[in-house]
This record gives C-alpha cells, sequence and structure tokens, in this order.
C-alpha cells in the first residue's frame, strides 16, 4: 500500500530510522499537480524533539494541516506551533487521526481543542454526519458560533433571531480562513 507509515510506503520517510519508528524526523516536500496549480506538500516532524525542524519550514507556508491523535489528544508541541501558525496568521485545517481506534470519543476531542487551542475553532464536518448544515437547527448552529462570533453583522441578524443564508456563514467562514483568523 503506497503512502502508509505502517508498510513503510511513504514518500517523504526516507531515512532508515523514519521507517524504522513511524515517525517523521527530517523535513519532506512532495508535489502533484492540481487543476493549473502545483501544490507542494511539506511532511514536517511531530516529535518535541524535532520542533527546530517544524519551524525551519513556516515561512514557507501558504496554509498547514495539523495533525491531531484522537487516541493522544492535544500534545505540547501541538500547542506550540498552533501558537507559532495563529502569530504568523497561517490558515490551519486541523486533521484528527487515529479516529478509527478502540475508546475515542471525537466529541472529547472536539472540546479539548477548544479548550486548549482555540475556542474559535470550527468543526467543518463531523465523522458519521452529514457534511451540509440546516442553519436552522440550533444543535447545527453551535457549530457556526465562531463564525458569526467573528462577524458584527452576523452577530447582529444572530441576536435578532433573523434567518442566515448558509452562502453568508461559508463566505465569512472563508474569509477568516484565508486571513488564517
Amino acid at each position: 500500500e503506497l503512502g502508509s507509515v505502517d508498510e513503510g510506503t511513504t514518500r517523504t520517510d526516507t531515512m532508515n530510522l523514519e521507517r524504522q519508528r513511524g515517525i517523521t524526523i527530517q523535513t519532506a516536500v512532495t508535489s502533484f499537480q492540481w487543476e493549473d496549480v502545483k501544490v507542494n506538500i511539506i511532511d514536517t516532524p511531530g516529535h518535541m524533539d524535532f520542533l527546530a525542524e517544524v519551524y525551519r519550514s513556516l515561512s514557507v507556508l501558504d496554509g498547514a494541516v495539523l495533525l491531531v491523535s484522537a487516541k493522544d489528544g492535544i500534545q505540547a508541541q501541538t500547542r506550540i506551533l498552533f501558537h507559532a501558525l495563529q502569530t504568523m496568521k497561517i490558515p490551519t485545517i486541523f486533521f484528527i487521526n487515529k479516529i478509527d481506534q478502540e475508546g475515542i470519543d471525537l466529541p472529547m476531542v472536539y472540546r479539548e481543542m477548544k479548550a486548549k487551542l482555540s475556542s474559535e475553532i470550527i468543526v467543518k464536518q463531523k465523522v458519521g454526519q452529514h457534511p451540509h448544515i440546516n442553519v436552522t437547527d440550533n444543535d447545527d448552529m453551535e457549530q457556526w458560533d465562531a463564525v458569526i462570533m467573528g462577524n458584527d453583522e452576523l452577530l447582529e441578524k444572530y441576536m435578532s433571531g433573523k434567518p442566515f443564508k448558509m452562502s453568508e456563514l461559508e463566505q465569512e467562514e472563508n474569509r477568516r480562513f484565508q486571513n488564517g483568523t
């Protein structure tokens, strides 16, 4: 299976020690073409011992995907790196891995992320749920709290009970993501 850490078939883990331990030690780049855009993926170490290696890569990023282990939760290096990404206003997407392991409590992971990283984290797609959101449902509205609170016009609509258009929420979400906020 190509791209498997467990099978040792990743393109970015080139050192023997990386393949043996199943971790990234040295930053590596892999690329692909998407429409007329060349996308470079920079694989950086996740372990605290190699954090300096990660910092060397930050200045060239247009965006970041930060992995959070559903099994291990928020680690110290995750907090440090997310703070650096926020300081540099680098748009960040969180990807929660290991969700298929026994005993995983995803709502707890979401709460931990909001408590330890930022209360403004937006859960874009919960596992096992349809990706479209009905903005009239109060349970679904909680997912949009961070978006609404960051925009005075949306907050005023929300407080006065006026209906939202999904496009308004998505537009504000996209604006905030592009600004790294």
